[in-house]
């Protein structure tokens, strides 16, 4: 079914099943995906059923399901019914002493996820992490960085959108183009960076743009006053175009971060107006309140046809048969993973 027939919006719930007024609006609306937190998960046979109900209730088998699994404090699924998975700190330790062992573990890592996630019908990932934290950020990107320097961060996040792809998962690389500099959290106010260009480009846009090719990716709520002085990433045609699609070359799937964060200010019809004007392909609502809901929606414009053309070309990045995660690749990991500790504290 062609993304066209959607609102190019992701959006929530607020349970562990759609009640009957979710259901309707959904039907209604037809929003071109779903996002699951952990307030929507329970035990598998649910996860899968919430998955099953969503699709049904837009008439589309394919919806795409997003979920945040990056692994450490990022994790939507949790023991005791799912494994823990390392941060990706982890794997930059590592790669300091072993480069190509920290580049097989995160492949196998988020292989292993992948694994899990497809088996609950959940088919996009918003992982990996390609920010570049600096010295004084604000550690809201913290341990879920794969170090500090670029190189690093691009190997490890690369290895870790193959994992995911291999396993039939789409990877939404973020924070695009680069949250790591941010001296505060864009969950609770507007952070502004005020590095110059060559800075960025030296340092913050690197690893993103080793990763170019990824199918999707998600814009940071930040202003970077090099490109535009008022407007974060998300709401902001000029880094948008100059940045995102310009230097740095990114041509997949364009998605918002949640509009709901306290970095951005306005109505959600505005918004998200405002977030798919500038050049998002898609919006993220992540609440789950239906009149929240309700009201981006009677304000949504219709999905963008060069918007459809990505997610269409996106979806043929998944393999045509997933690789399951065997034994033999648990074994492998846990062999890799008991190496970086040792490794680590010796480097």
């Amino acid at each position: 079914m062609s993304p066209a027939n959607f609102a190019p919006v992701v959006v929530g719930c607020a349970g562990t099943d759609l009640t009957a007024a979710e259901q309707a609006l959904f039907a209604q609306h037809k929003p071109f995906g779903f996002i699951l937190f952990a307030r929507n998960i329970d035990n598998p046979a649910q996860v899968r059923a919430l998955v099953a109900a969503f699709r049904t209730a837009v008439g589309n088998a394919q919806a795409p399901v997003l979920i945040d699994q990056e692994g450490g404090r990022v994790a939507r699924l949790k023991p005791p019914h799912w494994p823990s998975f390392p941060a990706a700190a982890r794997f930059g330790a590592l790669y300091l002493t072993d480069r190509e062992a920290a580049k097989e573990a995160a492949y196998l890592n988020a292989r292993a996820i992948g694994a899990e996630l497809a088996a609950l019908g959940i088919d996009v990932d918003c992982a990996p992490v390609a920010d570049l934290p600096v010295e004084g950020a604000h550690d809201v990107i913290g341990d879920r960085a794969y170090g500090f320097v670029p190189e690093a961060v691009a190997a490890l996040a690369e290895a870790t959108m193959r994992g995911l792809l291999d396993a039939g998962v789409l990877p939404v690389v973020k924070h695009i183009p680069g949250h790591g500099r941010s001296r505060a959290d864009s969950h609770l106010e507007l952070p502004v960076v005020e590095a110059d260009r060559a800075t960025l480009a030296q340092s913050d846009f690197l690893p993103f743009k080793v990763l170019a090719k990824a199918p999707w990716a998600m814009t940071a709520h930040i202003v970077y006053t090099a490109y535009d002085k008022a407007q974060p990433a998300t709401t902001s045609p000029t880094v948008i175009a100059e940045v995102i699609r310009g230097a740095i070359g990114f041509e997949g799937v364009l998605i918002s971060d949640d509009l709901t964060m306290k970095a951005l200010s306005g109505s959600l019809p505005e918004l998200a107006k405002a977030s798919l004007g500038a050049g998002c392909d898609l919006v993220l609502h992540c609440s789950g309140k239906l009149d929240e809901m309700r009201d981006l929606f009677a304000g949504l414009p219709a999905m963008a046809p060069q918007a459809a053309q990505r997610i269409a070309k996106a979806a043929t990045a998944k393999p045509a048969q997933a690789r399951g995660f065997e034994p033999a690749d648990r074994k492998r990991l846990a062999d890799l993973l008991a190496e970086a500790l040792p490794r680590a504290a010796s480097a």
